[in-house]
């Protein structure tokens, strides 16, 4: 009995562990690629599909975060983020040295872009290129590596324990609208041609570097201890919906890039 209750304990001490480094939730994820999905241009949309087998970017969406928790992939762990301490400047941070979240990316896009690719490594890329994308804009993936990303910053949410990394992958997102991923892309796909051309501007550094500075403004605003309650999280809904807005139109335009190039954009420029 005692053996049974203790290895009931341990796996869900396991299970936290493990859901504690997801980025936005299942729904975030699912509503970037719907979003990206939308974005695709004709000629986007059947390479992706004939990668994919047919099957929608929501599908794989959020594939990456079990894989990585398995020893066939269990290389990708460190891909899902790039540590940023404080007051240290982006720009001075060296890649992690193996893999994060930036050069992770970079990796999948040159992949996707070779047409000495096999089949199967552009599938696998697919699949990480579009998690990873979604990671890229949840605030606490670009987070300390002193806390782990949020993960040892204990906060209450409302009158429930936990950590800011925790509440920034679901509880604050959930807590602001209790919609399907489909009502969350929607709602938030909504800006013209040009706003959404401007907010899919720059590359992955750009991006990274502009999530890191959201963090920042999350860790003055939640230091360890902090409630989190109804004013949290209407203050905090706005900064939930644009990142995860940017999340799907940088992928659509990182994804139309490659299968679909402008004079103005190719996987170069990312």
């Amino acid at each position: 009995m005692i053996t049974t209750l203790r290895r009931i304990s341990l796996a869900a001490i396991a299970a936290t562990t493990a859901l504690s480094a997801l980025a936005w939730g299942q729904k975030g994820h699912d509503t970037v690629a719907a979003i990206a999905e939308r974005h695709f241009t004709a000629a986007t949309a059947d390479s992706v599909a004939a990668i994919l087998d047919g099957m929608s970017p929501v599908y794989w969406a959020n594939w990456l975060d079990n894989a990585s928790h398995t020893p066939d992939y269990a290389y990708t762990k460190t891909w899902h983020y790039k540590n940023i301490d404080a007051g240290v400047p982006y720009d001075s941070v060296a890649p992690a040295p193996t893999g994060d979240a930036v050069t992770a990316i970079r990796e999948q896009i040159a992949v996707l872009s070779s047409p000495a690719s096999s089949k199967a490594q552009k599938t696998l890329a697919m699949k990480i290129l579009i998690h990873v994308v979604g990671d890229l804009h949840q605030p606490m993936h670009l987070g300390h590596a002193s806390d782990k990303g949020g993960n040892t910053v204990q906060v209450r949410f409302f009158n429930d324990g936990t950590n800011l990394h925790s509440a920034w992958d679901s509880r604050i997102p959930n807590a602001a609208h209790s919609w399907t991923f489909t009502e969350w892309a929607d709602q938030l796909d909504r800006l013209s041609a040009d706003s959404a051309a401007a907010e899919a501007a720059g590359n992955v550094d750009d991006w990274a570097r502009q999530t890191a500075a959201i963090a920042t403004d999350v860790y003055n605003y939640f230091p360890t201890g902090s409630r989190i309650s109804y004013n949290q999280i209407a203050y905090w809904t706005p900064t939930v919906e644009r990142q995860l807005l940017r999340g799907g139109l940088r992928l659509a335009r990182i994804l139309n890039a490659i299968y679909d190039p402008s004079d103005a954009d190719t996987p170069s420029a990312f």
